[in-house]
């Protein structure tokens, strides 16, 4: 099989090399999939370069997620050869096949398209474990999303209204701005024109977000804590700015928030059956047309190097998928 692989660790356009290398096999509790589509992540930057919370072993394909079909199954795997499957793995996805266990794979409603399945799996999962289970979202309240035209922040979006909040989102171009209301945004905040802390502040009647969705961190994450509803939750997604935050305790305390983590992984080692739960949950809504994945750009696989290209500049909004 073909597939991209990293044998050191640096940047994507010097490392990454699309090249012949064994097809694996199925393990025995799992499947190998012809992958037919997969999701592109900002993980994979971080991966490629050595620097993901999890050390990729060299050479290793990049890669989370792949939707496909099962090609070949282990002795002990539920799935069947043809059945339509997603799959995430920590590295792996960007390959003509891949191998995984069964408790990282979830069939594929017939009506959805690979395309979708990719890049539903990770992105959606996340807002909506992020959204339900940690910040427990509630309808009628106030949901402010940074990063809005993102992957997670499309996601959130969608979610955030399908569970009746009225949305506020934020995004740095009139572009990805316009994104942010196709999504379902109700208002929409060019951060980099206007002080999103004020304008928050003017949206909600100087109440300020009862839940705030934050991929980004760094000094987005210090303003918003000074426009948090009181009881808010801040919910910590990520640190795209590549800034950690700390936290002034201070705040926590004087509004009564609170700051929420989500490491949607982990649940996959620590209780799994959320994950089964929101799968099926994801579905049903995408069945009726509730949620539809934002999809940027579809790129072939061998043009692999140039999907990370935009995912880095910042020109995609959404998610990129690579088409096998």
């Amino acid at each position: 099989m073909r597939a991209w692989r990293a044998h050191e660790y640096g940047p994507h356009r010097d490392v990454l090399r699309w090249e012949d290398c064994e097809t694996p096999a199925p393990p025995d509790d799992g499947v190998r999939i012809r992958v037919a589509a997969s999701g592109v992540n900002f993980p994979d930057l971080l991966s490629i370069a050595g620097q993901y919370q999890v050390t990729a072993p060299l050479p290793f394909t990049p890669g989370l997620e792949a939707a496909g079909v099962v090609d070949a199954v282990g002795l002990r795997s539920k799935f069947e050869v043809g059945d339509r499957v997603v799959a995430t793995a920590s590295w792996g996805a960007h390959a003509e096949y891949m191998a995984a266990p069964d408790a990282a794979v979830l069939p594929v409603p017939e009506a959805m398209t690979d395309a979708d399945a990719a890049a539903l799996m990770i992105i959606y999962q996340t807002s909506y474990f992020g959204l339900h289970y940690r910040a427990q979202l509630q309808p009628g309240e106030t949901l402010l999303v940074h990063g809005g035209a993102g992957g997670v922040g499309t996601s959130a979006i969608q979610l955030g209204k399908q569970a009746g909040a009225k949305v506020i989102a934020t995004a740095g171009t009139a572009g990805k701005l316009e994104v942010c209301k196709r999504a379902g945004a109700d208002h929409a905040i060019n951060y980099r024109d206007d002080d999103f802390v004020v304008a928050v502040k003017e949206l909600t009647g100087g109440r300020g977000a009862d839940v705030i969705y934050d991929p980004v961190g760094g000094d987005v994450f210090d303003a918003s804590t000074r426009c948090i509803a009181f009881g808010g939750r801040l919910l910590v997604i990520g640190f795209a700015s590549g800034r950690i935050p700390e936290v002034k305790c201070n705040r926590v305390l004087l509004k009564n928030i609170a700051i929420v983590g989500l490491h949607w992984g982990a649940y996959a080692k620590y209780d799994p059956q959320p994950i089964l739960d929101c799968h099926e949950a994801l579905c049903e809504l995408y069945a009726v047309g509730a949620i539809k994945p934002v999809i940027s750009r579809e790129v072939p696989m061998a043009e692999y190097p140039s999907a990370l290209d935009a995912l880095r500049g910042r020109e995609s909004y959404g998610k990129i998928v690579l088409i096998a």
